[in-house]
């Protein structure tokens, strides 16, 4: 087992110190607030600078760790949940503790923050470190009295030759304990941590022979049968939902003639031979493509939802029901879904989105019940309700971020889904903006369409060509957004500013206001959540302050126009250019995820699975969704088979660390055929903004500094792989002279113009 780096851990008792210790190269430091601490003869951080301090060292790469190690009376335990709540907003990376009660509570009110155990606790034998471990702790400070061949010990359960003490024995094992161990049923990962706890470092091989292959080894053809055929069907039907003239199949592991004319008609849109025939090029052009189309590899949608509908799926209508003659919004919502899901099923009739439920929504309802196997009447229950929007659910899980601009300008003659969208779009915005024009929602861009667009482009101050591209695109979905959060009224366009808020202000505005600070809060740590309810109180001043400080405005806890502006202007460009996605690791959350768990910890593990089901075909995929299905318990089984786990599906601290360590190796060294497009660094997947680090911000870096080559009016970029004001300036000066929207934020198209506009041949040498 290789050793990892020693951690240079500093203390830091104000911010001068916490200043010097980064300059002078701390990997963390330790601090302390004004209470719950035994730091009594420094300074300490206030509650305001807390998250100053912690910006600053997160800005260079440094942890935080916070000392909570009081042993504290009734009156102060009563008062510590807020307090931990509070380090845990701030984005605090560990909390030292000594007090048991305070360790555990921290599990809880502090679920993002690592737990160590200080050295008040005098852990002195690995009995009494193990049992921290087991109890939730990432790391345990041994007892100061403890010599270094004490803490080293003497066990070391490593051999020359393969032996578990179980499936295979060796002559002459010495380790004492090991087969025991192994026959209770102990895996190799649990022996290890049997000795050394939970805080070690899994380096895996890195002779792999080669990625395991899919194809079944012989053309599939008419006439083939069975599961390899069933993969097909199912990849190809995915896969038609983008390409809609393939035609969707019956998923019955039978290679019949509908199939094989399917498999010609995707050979001859990929420039393949065109025989019906699936042979290992097509194999994998199928794969390659379903991939693509599922997106996978870039989870794009990290942090964020569509929540753009005019319900969240609820039932809310009390004890009515949606039926023939009936009228009004909800009527249109439900068509809305309908028309989508009548893109990819063939026996659904499209409906018109007009709000009134007619003849043909009747026939279209009955059809989407008959499918479904629900009682086939024509009427919108709760049940068919609640049906029709999960399905329309899984229709954009399986699209990737639905707001994502298509990539080419819709204009007159264009239709399809995008048209379809856009003409929703514009319907749900003259709800609001009554001037705006009506119009029918039937995934044909005519005459009627365009007249609609120009007067959107009008009122919103955009170019007025009729002409949907990324601009007017953006501004669509942002302002249905908005009104599908009710953060718009009649009186204000979106952003304009509403006038001085402040505490005890309420009403659109407010919420608004609240609903940018919350997506500020999903990319800024020292922004705290907040709810969106319309009420200025004491949690959004809060944010407010925060975000203020962040900005670099002064902190009054008071929106008047200059943080309004800068505020909207921020929010905008994260809603418009996706997510800054700096994938942070969370450690096991103490107790096993099992079906019915919830929150962050089952979102990550599931990511986790995700990549090694990507390279390992024996892994099933699970949802990528913060609940621990039975679909992610199924994936988990597969996963412990594959590592030589209990196969119990439920996600233990053996089975987190191992799929933890096998997707991180993965990540870090495997190639991704499906981001290896053209030539030359390809795009992450994401977003780089500010606050991003690592390799993509250095390969930025390095193109922004070759760009001086042509353009010698820009200057260089400091080359430390962090995303700071100089990258911003200098992406928006690049944006600017590419003609693309001007951000500061590395999207996609961003990218490509960058690798595109640079100077390969220079550096800073030269």
């Amino acid at each position: 087992m290789d050793r990892r780096k020693p951690e240079l851990l500093c203390p830091a008792g104000d911010m001068e110190k916490l200043r010097m210790a980064v300059a002078y190269g701390a990997d963390a430091v330790y601090l302390a607030g004004t209470s719950f601490g035994m730091r009594s003869f420094t300074a300490n951080f206030a509650p305001d600078e807390l998250p100053q301090a912690i910006k600053l060292a997160h800005d260079t790469g440094v942890k935080v760790h916070c000392t909570v190690n009081i042993m504290p009376r009734n009156d102060e335990a009563a008062a510590l949940p807020a307090y931990l709540e509070q380090l845990d907003a701030a984005g605090v990376d560990a909390l030292i503790l000594a007090d048991l009660g305070a360790f555990m509570m921290a599990g809880k009110y502090a679920p993002h923050c690592q737990r160590h155990v200080s050295t008040q606790q005098s852990v002195a034998n690995y009995a009494c470190a193990q049992s921290w471990f087991d109890l939730g702790a990432s790391r345990v400070v041994l007892a100061r009295e403890l010599s270094l061949r004490e803490i080293l010990g003497t066990v070391n359960p490593y051999y020359a030759e393969y032996c578990d003490g179980k499936s295979v024995t060796c002559p002459g094992l010495k380790q004492w304990g090991t087969v025991t161990l192994a026959n209770q049923g102990r895996s190799a990962l649990s022996i290890l941590k049997y000795y050394y706890g939970s805080n070690i470092e899994i380096i895996r091989t890195n002779n792999i022979q080669s990625i395991p292959q899919s194809y079944p080894g012989s053309p599939l053809r008419q006439g083939s049968t069975g599961a390899a055929v069933f993969t097909l069907q199912r990849q190809l039907n995915r896969i038609t939902k983008d390409y809609p003239f393939l035609g969707l199949l019956t998923v019955d592991g039978i290679f019949g003639r509908k199939m094989t004319e399917t498999v010609k008609k995707f050979q001859k849109q990929f420039n393949l031979t065109a025989d019906g025939v699936v042979g290992r090029s097509t194999w994998y052009k199928i794969s390659y493509i379903y991939v693509s189309v599922k997106d996978l590899a870039e989870l794009t949608s990290e942090g964020e939802t569509f929540s753009g509908t005019l319900s969240d799926g609820s039932w809310n209508f009390g004890s009515s029901v949606l039926k023939q003659g009936s009228t009004g919004s909800e009527v249109e919502q439900m068509q809305f879904w309908l028309s989508t899901l009548a893109q990819y099923e063939s026996s659904i009739p499209s409906v018109t989105v007009d709000g009134v439920y007619g003849s043909g929504t009747a026939a279209a309802v009955r059809a989407f019940q008959r499918l479904y196997g629900l009682t086939v009447d024509g009427i919108v229950g709760r049940t068919t309700w609640t049906e029709l929007y999960d399905q329309f659910r899984s229709i954009q899980s399986d699209n990737g971020t639905p707001n994502a601009y298509p990539g080419t300008a819709l204009r007159e003659g264009a239709s399809g889904q995008n048209v379809r969208l856009v003409q929703f779009w514009l319907k749900i915005a003259r709800t609001v903006y009554s001037n705006l024009n009506n119009i029918t929602v039937d995934g044909k861009f005519g005459s009627a369409t365009t007249a609609a667009v120009k007067r959107f482009q009008t009122y919103f101050g955009l170019t007025s060509d009729g002409v949907v591209g990324r601009t007017t695109w953006n501004k669509l979905y942002e302002v249905y957004n908005d009104i599908a959060n009710k953060l718009l009224s009649s009186s204000l366009r979106p952003g304009e500013y509403p006038g001085v808020l402040r505490k005890g202000s309420s009403g659109t505005a407010v919420r608004e206001l609240q609903f940018y600070l919350y997506l500020m809060s999903a990319y800024e740590s020292s922004i705290p959540a907040i709810g969106i309810d319309g009420q200025f109180g004491a949690s959004t001043e809060a944010a407010v302050r925060a975000y203020q400080r962040f900005a670099g405005l002064t902190v009054d806890g008071i929106v008047g126009r200059t943080t309004w502006n800068s505020l909207y202007d921020k929010a905008s460009t994260l809603r418009t250019s996706g997510p800054v996605v700096t994938l942070k690791r969370l450690p096991y959350p103490g107790t096993p995820l099992t079906v019915g768990s919830s929150g962050s910890a089952v979102l990550y593990y599931s990511l986790l699975l995700q990549r090694i089901a990507y390279y390992y075909s024996s892994v099933e995929t699970p949802p990528l969704s913060d609940r621990y299905t039975d679909e992610t318990a199924a994936a988990t089984r597969s996963a412990q088979e594959l590592l030589g786990l209990p196969e119990t599906g439920i996600a233990d601290a053996d089975t987190w660390t191992a799929v933890e360590a096998l997707s991180l190796q993965l990540a870090a060294e495997m190639p991704n055929p499906d981001r290896s497009i053209g030539h030359g660094p390809v795009y992450p997947g994401r977003a780089i903004g500010a606050g991003s680090v690592g390799p993509d911000v250095a390969q930025v870096e390095t193109w922004l500094n070759g760009r001086s080559c042509l353009y010698c009016t820009e200057g260089y970029v400091t080359e430390n792989r962090r995303f700071g004001p100089e990258e911003t300036a200098a992406v928006r000066l690049a944006q600017q002279r590419a003609g693309l929207l001007v951000t500061g934020t590395v999207d996609r198209g961003t990218w490509a113009a960058l690798q595109a506009q640079s100077c390969p041949h220079c550096s800073k040498e030269e």
